[in-house]
């Protein structure tokens, strides 16, 4: 049950709550883990408030903190459910930049860590990489020369669906590492938005969201977020 009081409290929007799991919407500024700021900086410190002791929150998936949406979190029973959510589907849409030739397709192209780049975490295609797999379609091709895609990730790697649409030709709107310059990426970290990551990007985040997402008989859904809505 959804306890709307404590949920305001821990600035926390619940979706959807059993025994022993809880789905929440995670928006698109926040970090899954701990940083420094507030009580309020974390999904996971939020979640300990909603909680209230009662239960040590887990998280069964997590997203990138600019990445919005579905985020599953296990009260009891956590090695079962991350067992469930390695067969679980998962439904992303984004806005990118261009109009893709084909209205949908796969990508399936190994991901591994990119040498020498300035972000330490950027990933790329590399033949040595990891399986990774990502199948796509256009939902509505937008004015601007963008597109609203759904994207399923088959598999789990590091920034698989932003690293498969750059790959693509087809990098998602706002993304600092893998759209046309990563020292975006760099200028934001050291400097917070700037007037010139204004006129390069656009919007404060890279707009991709968790929007489904389904295992153990569950299909649980939310709409987009609004920097995502106002492109179509």
């Amino acid at each position: 049950m959804i306890k709307p009081e404590r949920s305001s409290i821990a600035r926390l929007r619940v979706v959807d709550e059993g025994d022993d799991y809880l789905v929440v919407d995670k928006p698109g500024d926040l970090m899954c883990h701990p940083t420094v700021g507030d009580e309020f900086s974390s999904l996971i410190s939020r979640l300990r408030i909603y909680l209230d002791g009662e239960v040590q929150p887990h998280f069964v998936n997590r997203l990138d903190r600019e990445t919005s949406g579905l985020v599953l979190i296990s009260k009891s029973n956590h090695k079962a459910w991350c067992r469930a959510f390695e067969a679980a589907e998962k439904t992303y849409w984004c806005v990118v930049h261009g109009w893709p030739a084909q209205d949908d397709g796969l990508i399936d192209a190994p991901l591994g860590p990119l040498r020498g780049s300035l972000v330490r975490i950027k990933q790329a295609v590399v033949p040595e990489g990891k399986p990774a797999v990502t199948r796509w379609k256009v939902l509505q091709r937008l004015p601007g020369d963008k597109a609203l895609l759904e994207a399923r990730p088959q598999t789990g790697r590091m920034h698989q669906i932003r690293v498969h649409l750059s790959y693509l030709g087809h990098p998602v709107v706002g993304d600092k590492i893998y759209g046309s310059d990563e020292s975006f990426f760099v200028e934001h970290l050291d400097h917070g938005w700037t007037d010139r990551l204004e006129r390069q990007l656009g919007v404060c985040r890279h707009l991709l969201s968790a929007v489904r997402l389904c295992l153990r008989g569950h299909d649980w859904r939310i709409e987009a977020p609004d920097d995502i809505r106002s492109f179509f």
